[in-house]
């Protein structure tokens, strides 16, 4: 009774954290990988999800079910992935929302989240090289050169969801590129958005629903493909594959920086189309001291779970 109990807890905890990672994907410049990290089982994700093999199949075909769903933590990755679609579909209306009318501070919180686990995921590092610097530099880079692309106008066909798919989530694996910002960039992330807002109303059409369907498809197409590339990395090169992780994640802070102001040329547009530029806190109507303060509670707030985890994992094995 107690091992069930402790499992059906597990699966709870699971869905919380894909709950999160559900709520941090839909923000473009927030990636769901970061949220893994923060939450601590990013690591055990891409082993689950890389161990989608032939070994697996060959289980499957075999009919060893209880075999195959060991190999690939398959409770884990059902908890996880129900906590994810839940997140998105019920969150996506109220992000949209604070993106829209609370967006100052709605990046606030976020920035400090990820500002808390960079140093979080620093510390994971077992021994800090020369050679890491450089591949933190890096990784800064590309998610800051990522960060300020210009979005391209995109036409949403089953073919163009399932390609922009294979690349999202991708980028939503890794923490620091935001795969709902990819999707942004290749001026698809809205009419995706529209259709999932509209499954929890039953408004979707056919077409909608054979362009999700794809959507789905190029999602689990890149995510196997890409998993098995970063498993192999933080089997074989942990340290340096982590060190190239923290810099996406700072990198990726130019995105979600509070105090942005719409660009004149697309002021007039609805605000899922406008862009924005990054001015400094005084040029901000926002009241930069409220967003100062959520900036260092999500950043103690996200040092503090990490704490209590640290706690928590040493009761566990002492007991």
């Amino acid at each position: 009774m107690s091992d069930r109990r402790n499992g059906f807890n597990e699966d709870i905890i699971n869905g919380l954290r894909g709950l999160c990672m559900g709520a941090a994907d839909i923000v473009p410049g927030v990636s769901g990988g970061t949220m893994a990290l923060i939450l601590g089982h990013y690591e055990r994700l891409v082993a689950a999800i890389g161990s989608v093999d032939r070994k697996f199949v060959g289980l499957l075909l075999q009919r060893k079910l209880r075999l195959a769903r060991e190999h690939i933590d398959f409770r884990f990755l059902a908890a996880l992935g129900a906590g994810i679609a839940i997140g998105i579909v019920a969150l996506a209306s109220l992000m949209h929302y604070l993106l829209e009318h609370q967006q100052p501070y709605t990046y606030a919180v976020f920035f400090g989240l990820i500002l808390g686990s960079s140093y979080i995921v620093a510390r994971r590092l077992k021994r800090w090289q020369g050679q890491h610097i450089p591949l933190l530099v890096l990784g800064a880079v590309v998610a800051w050169q990522i960060s300020v692309l210009s979005p391209i106008q995109g036409s949403l066909t089953p073919l163009n969801a399932f390609l922009a798919a294979t690349v999202a989530i991708c980028a939503m694996i890794l923490p620091g590129i935001s795969g709902a910002f990819v999707l942004l960039l290749l001026g698809l992330y809205h009419p995706i958005t529209d259709l999932i807002k509209g499954l929890p109303r039953g408004e979707l059409t056919l077409d909608g629903l054979v362009i999700i369907a794809a959507f789905g498809m190029g999602c689990l197409v890149g995510l196997l493909a890409f998993t098995r590339l970063l498993r192999w990395l933080l089997a074989h090169h942990h340290d340096s594959t982590m060190a190239c992780l923290v810099g996406l994640m700072l990198g990726s802070l130019v995105k979600i920086w509070p105090f942005q102001q719409v660009i004149a040329e697309t002021a007039e547009l609805p605000f899922k189309e406008q862009r924005f530029e990054l001015i400094s806190p005084l040029a901000s109507s926002a009241s930069w001291p409220l967003v100062l303060v959520l900036m260092v509670l999500a950043t103690i707030g996200t040092l503090g779970l990490e704490i209590i985890g640290e706690r928590l994992s040493k009761k566990k094995v002492a007991s």
